[in-house]
């Protein structure tokens, strides 16, 4: 469904209290500084409300959002690591480079979640400009990172 037409921060299901113990790792691009920031405390802020513990959670910083599929496959190899949320954010400029990096992101955690046999959580904004970014990063349209917090959550409960 659009984001134009929904609040990513509305969630249809409840869940369980089924996560205490389970250790899950955020890597957050830096490219979209402010924005990626902002998911990220989303997400964290989720987490730790739903019954995480604190230092269940792990947070990498990863230059861009190309580098999410790397920094991703890195913790989800991980045995102590139950799941992974990739953040990140490409806004679209005068080239097709934001269609080439969003394609691979989503490719590359897909062969992740396959591979391991664990959810990676994409979380990355595909928007068309900044204020779109805004938006969807605890502006009007919720924050894409909580939303993606409460996806892994879910498919933790699997």
């Amino acid at each position: 469904m659009a984001t134009e037409l929904k609040n990513l921060n509305e969630f249809s299901k409840n869940l369980s209290n089924n996560v205490k113990g389970k250790k899950v790792a955020i890597v957050v691009a830096e490219w979209n500084e402010d924005i990626t920031k902002a998911l990220c405390d989303g997400a964290k802020e989720f987490l730790l409300k739903s019954g995480i513990w604190e230092s269940n959670i792990e947070i990498i910083e990863i230059p861009g959002s190309f580098e999410l599929i790397y920094g991703s496959n890195l913790l989800a190899q991980r045995e102590d690591i139950d799941g992974v949320i990739a953040l990140g954010c490409v806004i679209k400029g005068e080239t097709k480079h934001d269609e080439y990096i969003s394609n691979a992101v989503a490719q590359g955690l897909s062969e992740i979640t396959i591979k391991y046999n664990k959810p990676v959580i994409f979380g990355l904004l595909t928007t068309n400009n900044l204020q779109q970014a805004k938006d969807r990063s605890g502006g009007k349209h919720g924050n894409k990172g909580t939303e993606a917090a409460y996806t892994l959550l879910r498919m933790l409960e699997l």
